[in-house]
């Protein structure tokens, strides 16, 4: 194994540890976690889940920016452009949320479309363009059939329109 091979693997254990914390309510502990992860070689899901320790505190500033990091090392990473749409989404920034969610329903490394999906169906449903949050629902639950915060969403707005 190679010096740097060795690196981005000590740097993924301490992310994986992270998060247990994380999981756990230890956030300073997580938050920790995953600063030595970025101090050994920094990632895209290092930054992307020191991010989401951030916002747990409310810091979302800091957790745009450390999103921001993450999408300087690779663009394709979609996780950390849906987050900073429901970081925008909180802070009650729903139209600078919109180019970032759609951002991350397009990007080529992401298993999770239904979150940006989710979120856009969110900014819609509060602007009152029900017909585009009940496309945005209908594909989040596309894909991932067992989300059932857009199944719910998506089934409250269509018993709305009947």
């Amino acid at each position: 194994m190679n010096e740097g091979s060795f690196h981005q693997q000590e740097a993924m254990r301490y992310v994986q540890e992270g998060y247990e914390k994380q999981m756990q309510g230890l956030l300073h502990e997580a938050i920790d976690h995953y600063r030595k992860s970025i101090e050994i070689h920094p990632t895209p899901e290092a930054h992307t889940f020191l991010g989401w320790a951030y916002s747990f505190q409310n810091l979302y500033d800091h957790a745009i920016e450390e999103c921001q990091k993450a999408i300087a090392l690779d663009p394709e990473y979609g996780n950390p452009y849906n987050d900073i749409g429901a970081y925008l989404i909180e802070t009650g920034k729903m139209d600078e949320a919109i180019p970032w969610l759609e951002k991350a329903t397009t990007a080529r490394r992401y298993e999770s479309y239904c979150y940006p999906y989710y979120n856009l169906g969110r900014i819609w449903e509060k602007k009152g363009d029900w017909l585009r949050a009940i496309q945005c629902f209908e594909k989040a639950v596309s894909d991932n059939p067992e989300y059932l915060l857009a199944k719910h969403a998506l089934l409250k707005l269509q018993g709305l329109m009947n």
